[in-house]
C-alpha cells in the first residue's frame, strides 16, 4: 500500500555512502533484486508492489519493497527525492526500527544514517547498549577493566569536532582498537576519521582544524536543520541516473566508489581555483589519482565546445598513462577523454623531438642501457681513474640537467648534491669523456630518454620565448595581431595546452618539468601535479621552484589511506624510520597524520637459510591463500632472474602465474610475478615480499658508495627504501615479507619486540 503523501511520479534516488558496501556483502540473488528495484523505484515508486510506507511518525523514514524478505530503506528529502540509506532483511527492520538513527548533522550539516543495533552487536559484542541520545558520561566509568579509549574528551567536545552524536555512547564504550575500528566501518566517514585521529595522539584543537573546519558548515550560511534538500548537497550521496550508475559502483571495487563518493577534502582540491601551479602530495592509497582524474574532468567541464585537446594528462611510463587512459574514460566518458591528450612524458618528449626532426632515426636507450655503453667505453679507454656510475650521474644530473652545451659552460656548472667535489682539472678529464660519450651514441645510432627530454625541453623553450615575444609586440600595438606574421607561423606559435596535469611527479626529471613548464601559458589553474617523494624510485632529484613551476602557498597534503590496512601501513611506514624527503620544492616532507580506516591481519614475516628454502616457503604461502583468486595475489622479487626463478618453482608446484613487464601483465590469470619497479601504480589483495636480504634489499653495490660518495650512498639507500614502501604498500589485505640468510637492515624496525 502507498501511503498519502507519497510520490505519483518517477523519482530521483540517491545512494548514501556506505550503502553501496552494505548491498555488495548481500547474496547475488539479492543485489540482483536491487538493481531491478532501482531501476523500477526511478520510473514510479507507486508501481511494481514497493509497499512504499513511513516507517516513523516524522515521515522522513521509509521501507520499500526490495523482494519477499529484503526492504530498501531510504529518507524522503522532499517531493520525489529519495535517499538509499540501507537494504535489510524484513525482520530486522521491525524488531529495531528505534536502533535506525538517522539526521543531519550540526556541525558537517551532512545527512548521517546509523543502524545502532548492527554497530552495537559488531563493535561490542552486546545485546543492548544505551539508547540513542542518551547522555554519555562527563569521565570514565570508576574501575573499567581495560582504559576507555576516549574517556579523557566529554560528549560536548566530540559533538563539536562532527561525532555522529547517536554513536557518541558507544564511542565512550570503547576500550580497544578493534572496537574502534569496528566502529569505524560503519560510522559515518567523517565521524570514523576524527576518531581516529584522536586516537593517534593528535592534540584535539588539530584534530578541530585539519579534520573538521575543512568540512563544517561555513558560518555564512544560512544553516537550517529541517533542510534535508541542502543537507544531501553536503553530503556523501550520488543520483543514480541509470541502470549502470549502481552497477558500477558496486562492481567496479575501490574506484567505482572513488568515481563518486570523493571525500569533502579531495572535493575540494577538485574544484578549486589555482593562481598557479598546486601540488597535492600525500602516501600511498590517499586517492592522489583519483584526485587528479576529477581534476581533469572539471577542467574539461570548464571548457568552450571544441574539438581540440588543450588538456594534457601525463605520468612518467607507458603502463601508467594506459591505466589512466582507462580510467579516465570510465570516469568522464568517451566525450571527456576526446578533449584531453593523454601521454607519458617520455612519449610526450620523443613527439617534441620527432617535430623538429622528423627523419631522426636514432633508437632510444634506458638508464641501465646508458650506463653499459659507459661502461664499454671506460673498458675501451682503458680508463680507471672514473666509475661509469659516477660518470653516468655527472653527465645525467649536471651535463644535461643544466643543458651544459661546452667545456666553459661545465667549469661554471654547479654540482649541489653531488656529493664528491671535483677540481677544475678534474673536470677537464669529464668533459672530454662526456663528448666521447657522446660521439659514441652517435655513431651507434642510439640516445638516451634523457637527451630526447632536455632536447624537448630546449624546444619547446625557445617557441615559448617566441610566444612571449609576439604577445609583447601585439600588446605594443595596441592588442592588434601582425597578420603576415602570424599567417607565415600559424598555429606553431600558439601554447601546446591549457592546463596541464601530472600524475606520479615525484620521478620526472628537471629536462620533463622544463618542457612541461614552457608548454603551457602561466595563469590560474595551469598545472596541477600529484605526487609523493616516499615513492621515488628514480633518481631524479628537482626543485620545483627553480624550474618556474611554483607551488609555494598552493600545497595540499590527503593524510587518509583507502587501499590499505592499519596493520600493513604500520609496518611500510617503518622501512621509513629515520629517513628525511624533500617536498619536491626544497622543503621537508613527511607523513605525519598518514593513516587508515581500515583493519586486517599483521604483515607476516619469515627468515629462510637459503633461497631454495625460501623458494618453498612462498608455495606455502600461497596454499594458505587458497581462498582468493591467483591474479589477485602477487609475488615482489628484487632482480628479474629472481622472477624466473620464482616462476618454475610455481610451475613446478602446479600454480599458475605470469610476470609484469614494463607493458603490464602478460596474461591476466594466475599470481602476478615481477621487481619492485614493476608494481608501481598497481595493487592486489595479498603480496609476498621476497628476497628482502642484505645484499639484494638493498643491492650490495650502494655499500661502495659509502667513502667515495657520501651523498650518493644516502640516495642509494634512500630510493632502495622508497622501492620497498611502495612494494609494501601494494597489498590491500595482507602481506607477507621473506628472506634468506641474514634480514634486510631496513626490516630493523618490523622485527622489533
Amino acid at each position: 500500500m502507498t501511503v498519502t503523501g507519497a510520490p505519483t511520479a518517477g523519482a530521483t534516488l540517491r545512494l548514501l555512502d556506505k550503502a553501496d558496501k552494505e548491498i555488495v556483502k548481500l547474496d547475488r540473488a539479492i543485489v540482483g533484486a536491487v538493481y531491478k528495484f532501482q531501476h523500477d523505484f526511478r520510473r514510479n515508486p507507486e508501481a511494481g508492489g514497493f509497499d512504499l510506507k513511513p516507517l516513523k511518525g516524522d515521515g522522513r523514514l521509509w521501507s520499500a519493497r526490495v523482494n519477499r524478505e529484503y526492504r530498501a530503506l531510504l529518507l524522503r528529502l522532499g517531493g520525489n527525492d529519495w535517499l538509499l540509506v540501507s537494504v535489510k532483511h524484513r525482520g530486522h527492520v521491525h524488531q529495531n526500527l528505534d536502533r535506525l538513527a538517522y539526521g543531519i548533522n550540526q556541525i558537517t550539516g551532512a545527512i548521517e544514517y546509523v543502524d545502532l543495533q548492527v554497530v552495537e552487536e559488531s563493535v561490542l559484542r552486546r545485546e543492548t547498549a544505551a539508547p540513542a541520545g542518551a547522555p554519555a558520561p562527563a569521565a570514565a566509568p570508576s574501575g573499567p577493566a581495560e582504559p576507555l579509549l576516549f574517556a579523557p574528551y566529554d560528549a560536548r567536545q566530540l559533538a563539536d569536532l562532527g561525532v555522529a552524536e547517536p554513536l557518541i555512547p558507544v564511542v565512550f564504550r570503547l576500550t580497544t582498537d578493534e572496537e574502534l575500528l569496528g566502529l569505524v566501518e560503519y560510522a559515518p566517514r567523517h565521524t570514523g576519521e576524527v576518531l581516529l585521529r584522536l586516537r593517534d595522539g593528535v592534540p584535539y584543537e588539530q584534530v578541530k582544524a585539519e579534520v573538521t573546519a575543512p568540512v563544517a558548515v561555513d558560518p555564512a550560511e544560512q544553516f537550517d536543520d529541517e533542510d534535508w534538500q541542502a543537507a544531501v548537497d553536503r553530503s556523501q550521496a550520488v543520483v543514480i541516473t541509470d541502470d549502470e550508475s549502481l552497477q558500477s559502483i558496486l562492481e567496479e571495487g575501490d574506484f567505482g566508489r572513488w568515481k563518486i563518493f570523493l571525500h569533502p577534502t579531495q572535493d575540494k582540491l577538485v574544484h578549486r581555483t589555482y593562481s598557479g601551479p598546486a601540488r597535492v602530495g600525500g602516501g600511498p592509497g590517499t586517492g592522489k589519482t583519483i584526485v587528479a582524474l576529477h581534476r581533469v574532468r572539471h577542467l574539461v567541464e570548464q571548457l568552450p565546445p571544441g574539438h581540440t585537446k588543450p588538456v594534457l594528462l601525463t605520468t612518467f611510463n607507458k603502463n601508467l598513462a594506459a591505466d589512466l587512459r582507462s580510467r579516465l574514460l570510465s570516469l568522464g566518458g568517451p566525450e571527456i577523454l576526446a578533449r584531453v591528450d593523454i601521454q607519458h612524458v617520455d612519449q610526450l618528449a620523443t613527439r617534441v623531438v620527432g617535430e623538429a626532426d622528423p627523419g631522426n632515426s636514432k633508437r632510444r636507450i634506458n638508464d641501465a642501457q646508458a650506463l653499459r655503453e659507459w661502461r664499454d667505453l671506460l673498458v675501451e679507454a682503458g680508463e680507471k681513474r672514473w666509475a661509469a656510475d659516477f660518470l653516468s650521474d655527472e653527465w645525467n644530473q649536471v651535463i644535461l640537467g643544466q643543458a651544459v652545451a661546452s667545456r666553459s659552460d661545465y667549469f661554471r656548472a654547479r654540482r649541489a648534491g653531488r656529493g664528491r667535489s671535483v677540481s677544475r682539472a678534474e673536470r677537464a678529464e669529464i668533459w672530454q669523456l662526456a663528448e666521447r660519450f657522446t660521439q659514441r651514441l652517435d655513431t651507434k645510432g642510439l640516445e638516451t630518454h634523457r637527451q630526447v627530454a632536455e632536447r624537448a625541453a630546449q624546444l619547446e623553450m625557445a617557441r615559448k620565448s617566441k610566444i612571449d615575444r609576439r604577445e609583447a609586440e601585439r600588446e605594443e600595438r595596441g592588442g592588434l595581431h601582425n597578420v603576415h606574421v602570424e599567417a607565415g607561423s600559424g598555429a606553431w606559435l600558439r601554447y601546446r595546452y591549457r592546463h596541464i596535469v601530472v600524475d606520479e611527479a615525484q620521478d620526472l626529471s628537471a629536462a620533463h618539468w622544463k618542457m612541461l613548464r614552457a608548454m603551457v601559458p602561466s595563469t590560474s589553474n595551469d598545472i596541477f601535479l600529484v605526487g609523493d617523494t616516499h615513492q621515488r624510485i628514480y633518481d631524479n632529484q628537482v626543485t620545483l621552484g627553480s624550474l618556474g613551476v611554483n607551488i609555494r602557498g598552493r600545497s595540499s597534503r590527503l593524510t587518509l589511506s583507502y587501499r590499505t590496512t592499519r596493520e600493513i601501513l604500520r609496518s611500510a611506514l617503518g622501512v621509513l624510520e629515520g629517513v628525511d624527503y624533500d617536498d619536491l620544492d626544497g622543503e621537508a616532507d613527511n607523513l605525519a597524520g598518514y593513516r587508515s580506516v581500515l583493519h586486517g591481519p599483521k604483515p607476516v614475516l619469515r627468515g629462510a637459510r637459503s633461497w631454495d628454502e625460501e623458494l618453498d616457503l612462498l608455495v606455502d604461502q600461497l596454499g594458505a591463500w587458497h581462498d582468493v583468486p591467483r591474479e589477485a595475489t602477487a609475488i615482489c622479487v628484487p632482480t628479474n632472474d629472481m622472477v624466473t626463478q620464482v616462476a618454475y618453482r610455481l610451475k613446478q608446484r602446479g600454480i599458475e602465474s605470469t610476470e609484469i613487464t614494463q607493458d603490464g601483465p602478460r596474461h591476466e590469470e594466475g599470481v602476478h610475478i615481477g621487481t619492485m619497479y614493476r608494481f608501481k601504480g598497481l595493487e592486489y589483495r595479498r603480496m609476498i615480499i621476497a628476497g628482502v636480504a642484505e645484499g639484494l634489499v638493498p643491492r650490495s653495490s650502494a655499500d661502495a658508495w659509502e667513502r667515495t660518495d657520501p651523498v650518493r650512498h644516502r640516495r642509494e639507500l634512500q630510493r632502495a627504501r622508497s622501492l620497498l614502501f611502495v612494494a609494501a604498500t601494494r597489498a590491500r589485505d595482507a602481506l607477507t615479507i621473506t628472506w634468506h640468510g641474514e634480514p634486510s637492515r631496513f626490516l630493523a624496525p618490523l622485527t622489533v619486540g
